[in-house]
C-alpha cells in the first residue's frame, strides 16, 4: 500500500452506550516505518474500545501530513524513520498542533536520543519492549492530560540536564539559530511560585494528572489547569513532562 493510511471506519468492538456517551474514543495516528509492527501496534489499539486509529504513517513527513489533516489526540512516534525522523516530526506536529500528545515507542534508548525528543515535545516516551497494558494505560494518560516517563528514562533526560547544566555551551560552539534549542533549561528560583504553585508542580513531577491534584488540594479542575498554565509559563516550560523534570532536577 502506497503514502499514508487513512481510516474512518469505527473499531470492531463496540463499548457500552454510556461510555460513547460521555467520551469520544481517543483518536491516534500510528508512525512506524516497519509494516508489521505498524499493523500489530494498530491491531492492538483498535481492539480497545475506547480507541480509534484513525491513520498510519511509514515516516515522519507522513505523521505530520497525518497529524495536520486528521489532528489526533495522540500520535504513536518511532523515532528511527526515513526522509525525516521521529524528533524531527515530533518537533513539528507539537509546535502546530499543542492538542496532539506525542508517545514516542521507540527501540533506542541511548541519552542523547531519549534527551532530544523530550525537548522536541514528546509528551510520553516508551521503549517497544514495553508490555501491551502499560502502552494502553500511557495512551489513556496522555489522554487525561498526563505525562509520562518510565524511571529509566526519566534518569536519563535528568543526567543529561545536569551535564549541560555542568558544561553549558557558549554562544562562539553554538549557531544562534541553534542557541535557544541548545542551551539547558534554566533553573528557577523557589520564590517564583507561590506556596500552592509549588504544591501542583510538585503532584505534576509526581505524575498526577490534573483530576488527581484537584482532589489531593480541595480544587476545581479547572482552578488546577489554570495554575498549571501559569507554572508552565514562569518556568518557561512547554511540556508536563519539562516541568516534572525541572522540579526533580531542584530537588
Amino acid at each position: 500500500m502506497h503514502g499514508p493510511q487513512i481510516y474512518g471506519g469505527a473499531p470492531v468492538e463496540v463499548p457500552p452506550v454510556e461510555e460513547v456517551a460521555n467520551s469520544p474514543p481517543i483518536r491516534i495516528v500510528i508512525a512506524e516505518d516497519q509494516a508489521v509492527v505498524r499493523r500489530g501496534s494498530a491491531l492492538l489499539l483498535s481492539m480497545e474500545p475506547d480507541m480509534e486509529v484513525v491513520g498510519q504513517a511509514r515516516n515522519g513527513v507522513e505523521a505530520i501530513e497525518l497529524a495536520q489533516l486528521l489532528r489526533p489526540d495522540v500520535v504513536l512516534m518511532d523515532l528511527h524513520m526515513p526522509i525525516k525522523g521521529g524528533v524531527a516530526a515530533t518537533r513539528e506536529i507539537t509546535g502546530a498542533l499543542p492538542g496532539t500528545q506525542i508517545l514516542v515507542l521507540t527501540t533506542l534508548d541511548d541519552d542523547e536520543t531519549v534527551f532530544e525528543a523530550v525537548r522536541a515535545g514528546a509528551h510520553a516516551y516508551l521503549l517497544k519492549d514495553a508490555d501491551e497494558d502499560e502502552l494502553l494505560e500511557t495512551v489513556r494518560a496522555l489522554k487525561r492530560g498526563e505525562s509520562r516517563l518510565t524511571p529509566q528514562i526519566a534518569r536519563k533526560v535528568m543526567d543529561q540536564f545536569r551535564r549541560l547544566a555542568a558544561a553549558p555551551p557558549s554562544s562562539e560552539q553554538v549557531p544562534p539559530a541553534q542557541q535557544s534549542r541548545a542551551a539547558p533549561a534554566p533553573a528557577y528560583k523557589a520564590d517564583a511560585l507561590t506556596e500552592k504553585e509549588e504544591r501542583v508542580l510538585q503532584h505534576i513531577a509526581e505524575g498526577m494528572s490534573n483530576r488527581q491534584i484537584a482532589g489531593s488540594l480541595f480544587l476545581a479542575e479547572g482552578t488546577v489547569k489554570n495554575y498549571v498554565s501559569r507554572i508552565m509559563d514562569k518556568l518557561h516550560a512547554n511540556t508536563r513532562t519539562e516541568l516534572a523534570l525541572k522540579c526533580r532536577r531542584q530537588n
